[in-house]
């Protein structure tokens, strides 16, 4: 049972609760994901089983997109709807389009983002959000992101009553990007304190929402016999690198671990899906120090 499943993380669930439950219902304890969601966050959450785990990483590293909201007026000390009201300031006008998207697009490109003090981020052996919980604030260096999109995707909304502005946005981000944070910077843009009010995550490691699978039917495809009605096969995970197939004397050598020379792939690619028999057995990396394509990711089982 070698692949990747495209888990639907519904809300009020940890990742780590995700991991548990894959676990018993696959009988297996060769389960991984590709990064945590935030127990208020729903969406995309990549699992890898069996030899996928060797990609964990990655996939971890693939760019990911969010769909929220942002409201004005108010701030939380968690930047979501979790934690506790800090500050409250009344949206008397609302902000009109123009002004939502000039706020927007400073948030775009290569930017800098210090973490929030709820994350995991470890600082002398701690994570960030034990010291928070303690009401203790710990100076966090900035750290660089990439924004390739950061857009409204439906008009925003006025509560006259609670005096909030509701942005709803859509966000294409790095890996290590703290959406809350830009809600917050967003606030900051614009001048008033914000929170991030909704969020999930419709792509993640390749995979869109579309593709995915809750754990009900992870669940219904296993007691099927079925379960390749909701894992991904690697060769679908790793559709997006170049593909060099084997004949038996190179597959030889990629089987005992060996190198191979730059025909594989003349383009130098930095990285070459190796397949033998309609199966992805590696990828290859390419050494500049040697000129030669090494092992990176082994799938020899």
């Amino acid at each position: 049972m070698d692949g990747v499943i495209a888990l639907y993380k519904e809300r009020g669930m940890t990742s780590h609760d995700c991991i548990s439950k894959l676990r018993k219902i696959l009988h297996t304890k060769k389960v991984g994901h590709t990064g945590t969601l935030d127990p208020n966050v729903d969406g995309v959450l990549p699992i890898c089983i069996g030899q996928a785990t060797k990609i964990s990483e990655i996939l971890m590293q693939s760019g990911k997109i969010y769909r929220g909201a942002i409201t004005l007026g108010v701030a939380y000390d968690s930047e979501d709807l979790d934690g506790n009201l800090i500050e409250q300031v009344p949206v008397t006008t609302s902000l009109a389009n123009d002004q939502i998207n000039a706020a927007l697009a400073k948030l775009t490109g290569d930017i800098m983002q210090t973490p929030p003090m709820y994350s995991a981020v470890k600082v002398n052996g701690h994570k960030l959000y034990e010291y928070a919980r303690k009401g203790i604030t710990i100076e966090r260096e900035p750290r660089p992101i990439h924004i390739d999109h950061f857009k409204q995707i439906k008009p925003s909304t006025y509560d006259a009553t609670a005096k909030t502005q509701t942005i709803y946005f859509e966000v294409g981000c790095s890996k290590g990007t703290y959406v809350r944070t830009l809600a917050v910077d967003f606030g900051k843009q614009v001048g008033l304190p914000s929170v991030m009010s909704d969020l999930t995550r419709i792509k993640s490691g390749g995979f869109d929402i579309s593709q995915t699978s809750t754990l009900a039917e992870v669940k219904a495809a296993v007691d099927d016999q079925n379960v390749k009605a909701v894992l991904h096969p690697l060769a679908e995970a790793l559709a997006d690198y170049p593909i060099y197939q084997l004949d038996d004397s190179r597959w030889g050598i990629v089987s005992h671990g060996g190198f191979l020379d730059q025909s594989i792939c003349p383009e130098k690619a930095p990285v070459v899906r190796l397949d033998y028999q309609q199966q992805v057995k590696a990828l290859y990396k390419f050494d500049e120090t040697v000129g030669q394509y090494r092992p990176f990711r082994m799938f020899l089982a």
